[in-house]
């Protein structure tokens, strides 16, 4: 038997040792070490152009499409309210009642007035005609004849007066019973019975509203018109007619209002008081959902930007009036980037500046991570298949 030579089994030590120190050393390099924490995994969005629906959102007033104020045009004492207050009345509809003897005792004198007045002209006539024969024949002076003519023109004038009056006084006595100029609802009302009212004065009865259709009116900011006029001779869009932009309207609860109404009225001025454009859209109101004076929140459409860049509302990040995101660079390091917001449609922000089209937006964790921090995007999230049928 042949003896190993010792030497070989130490050299094939060496070599099993070194082999493991190196091997370990790979494996140390290749891991994090204990202090440096793993990247933060957040979710993104890579933005990419799309065409939207310009939608420029305004505060507005609901006002009525026509609101008349019933006023007294005669003098006398209210008897009676003739109608229910806040309910719907025709054009014409008799709303209060005025003591009327006192103009009708004026329409009597009136008559009286014109009949005596057309009695006399009938006398005038009657001589006018018996001269006529006699001043040919030189029977009467022809300074008699022009006098009877006189008489006869004086009698029609008296006529044509005393009828003039007699219409007026009927024109106060009709006065007394005061109707509804416009078909609307008629508000509450401003005097009571006994109360004296003056046409001098024109003493406010009561109000009404014509609510169905029924007008928003708003302002546009003068900012905002320059920017659609400069985007507009760019080409970016047109703008639209005047009666094709659609209004939606949201209420003061957040509830969306059903009809939906267009614009007919752009004012040419700059209001000083608001710095803006005062624009009107009809809506329809067949229920009265509507109201004089109420708060809603305008939306108006206009022309497709096909190019437009949206975010997320999650991912903005608001500081006062300014607005911000966090993009994900090529390296994986967070960058805070200040941003422009345009109109919102639903829960995407349009951005008017400060991001290009291929940036990665963080939409969920934003409050966890810093502007320098290194990140992982997490891929997206397979969509939840809907329940097959019959199933619970």
């Amino acid at each position: 038997m042949v003896a190993s030579h010792p030497s070989r089994g130490v050299r094939a030590a060496v070599l099993s040792a070194c082999a493991t120190a190196a091997l370990l050393a790979a494996c140390d390099r290749g891991a994090p070490s204990k202090g440096e924490a793993p990247p933060f995994q957040v979710e993104a969005v890579t933005l990419t152009p799309r065409s939207v629906d310009e939608v420029v959102e305004l505060p507005g007033r609901v006002a009525a499409v026509r609101t008349a104020e019933v006023r007294a045009r005669v003098d006398g004492i209210v008897e009676r309210r003739l109608y229910s207050e806040g309910t719907d009345v025709r054009e014409g509809a008799p709303l209060f009642a005025i003591d009327p003897r006192e103009k009708r005792a004026s329409t009597a004198s009136a008559r009286a007035a014109l009949e005596r007045a057309q009695v006399t002209l009938i006398n005038a006539r009657k001589d006018l005609a018996r001269y006529t024969p006699l001043v040919a024949r030189k029977a009467i002076s022809a300074q008699e004849f022009d006098a009877a003519q006189a008489a006869v023109s004086r009698g029609q004038a008296d006529v044509a007066s005393a009828q003039a009056a007699l219409d007026k006084a009927q024109l106060d006595l009709s006065y007394t019973t005061v109707t509804a100029p416009i078909s609307g609802r008629v508000g509450r009302a401003e005097v009571t019975e006994g109360a004296l009212v003056s046409a001098s004065q024109a003493t406010l009865l009561t109000r009404v509203e014509q609510l169905s259709p029924i007008y928003v009116r708003f302002s546009l900011p003068n900012a905002e018109i320059l920017q659609l006029r400069r985007r507009a001779a760019a080409g970016q869009f047109a703008i639209p007619r005047l009666d094709r932009v659609e209004v939606s309207l949201v209420l003061e609860d957040g509830t969306p209002y059903g009809a939906v109404g267009h614009l007919n009225f752009l004012d040419q001025a700059v209001d000083p008081s608001t710095g803006g454009l005062s624009l009107r859209a009809e809506f329809p109101n067949p229920e009265r959902e509507l109201l004089p004076g109420q708060f809603v929140r305008a939306l108006l459409s206009g022309a497709p930007n096909p190019n437009a860049l949206t975010v997320p509302q999650a991912a903005v990040q608001m500081s006062g009036e300014k607005a911000s995101v966090l993009v994900v660079g090529a390296d994986g390091v967070v960058a805070a980037r200040p941003i422009v917001l345009g109109a919102m449609m639903g829960d995407q922000f349009v951005v008017s500046s400060g991001l290009k089209a291929g940036e990665r937006v963080i939409t969920s964790g934003v409050q966890k991570v810093r502007p320098g921090q290194k990140v992982t995007i997490a891929p997206p999230k397979a969509p939840t298949p809907p329940p097959k049928t019959g199933q619970r």
